[in-house]
């Protein structure tokens, strides 16, 4: 039976002119298919969350048309109702999108959405927040904070190294501990995952399953800007994993706090590419799944995910 869809949009998301015209596509595409599709755009921050709580029974499937935000807050919307979701993926990043390896060409993207069965995937939670991609704390939660919206969308990735060169330029030493099932570790920053991707193309954990019950933690122990530099420059090449002062470790629980006196303010926490609550903060699996509509196998399968996997989105 076709689906009845409703699509929750953000139209600031990514390159406005282009997301629109993919959005258009996709949709002619799955009414192509006999579906049913209704769209409602987001105006604010907030809305889309409202608009998936809200959503009419009728409904069979809440696509979330947008970037990481977008994502995140139509997850948060769908958290207690356990119906099903898919992702348009408009944005700059589309972490989950890549690491769910969702096909890019419209066509493609609606027969999955169509026709998919949805899988359950395991989020994080983050305080009261579910985060579906990550949650970062410290210099990443600094480059999102620096992070230029209208410079994103005119230049795209391109926004990310602009804010990168700004963050390195007014670099400070920072120190967190990063408490793992109980155990005690100090680091500069930390991004905790629960899939391989991060910042849109980047491997950071290649053992993380999304339909697993577990986190991956990424502890960053190098301070200053050469430790970050190295660190960046490792990611890029596919190496971070060789740094030794770069460890990646499964966790059921991270509690993170700032180290008191360990700088002028307290590190930044960013969940799924927006500025979060303050430190101290609890993160652990989602007490229930998430549906999601994507193809196998999902990013699922330890060990055989490769950059290349990401990037080619």
């Amino acid at each position: 039976m076709p689906r009845r869809i409703l699509v929750i949009a953000n139209p600031a998301s990514g390159h406005p002119r282009r997301a629109a015209s993919r959005l258009r596509r996709v949709v002619a595409e799955l009414e192509r298919h006999g579906c049913t599709v209704v769209i409602r755009h987001t105006g604010a921050a907030g809305d889309a969350e409202r608009l998936a709580r809200e959503a009419e029974p009728a409904f069979d499937l809440i696509v979330a048309a947008g970037g990481d935000g977008t994502v995140s807050e139509v997850a948060n919307g769908l958290a207690a109702a356990l119906r099903p979701m898919a992702v348009l993926p408009l944005g700059t990043g589309n972490v989950l999108a890549r690491t769910a390896n969702l096909p890019s060409a419209p066509r493609r993207l609606a027969r999955l959405i169509a026709e998919e069965a949805p899988r359950a995937i395991w989020p994080g939670r983050a305080g009261e927040r579910l985060f579906v991609a990550m949650t970062g704390i410290g210099f990443d939660a600094e480059v999102v904070a620096a992070l230029s919206e209208p410079l994103k969308r005119r230049i795209g990735r391109l926004a990310f190294a602009w804010a990168i060169l700004r963050c390195l330029q007014r670099y400070r030493r920072s120190e967190i501990v990063v408490e793992i099932d109980g155990a005690s570790h100090r680091a500069a920053s930390v991004v905790i995952l629960n899939g391989r991707c991060y910042a849109g193309g980047f491997v950071l954990a290649p053992a993380a399953r999304l339909d697993d019950r577990l986190l991956h933690v990424v502890l960053f122990r190098g301070t200053g800007r050469l430790a970050a530099l190295r660190s960046l420059g490792a990611m890029l090449v596919g190496l971070l994993h060789r740094l030794p002062e770069v460890s990646v470790l499964a966790a059921r629980s991270v509690r993170v706090t700032a180290c008191p006196g360990a700088a002028d303010r307290p590190p930044l926490v960013e969940i799924d590419g927006d500025i979060g609550g303050p430190l101290p903060i609890l993160l652990e699996i989602a007490a229930a799944p998430l549906l999601l509509v994507a193809a196998p196998p999902l990013g699922l399968l330890p060990g055989t995910a490769s950059q290349s996997a990401c990037l080619r989105q």
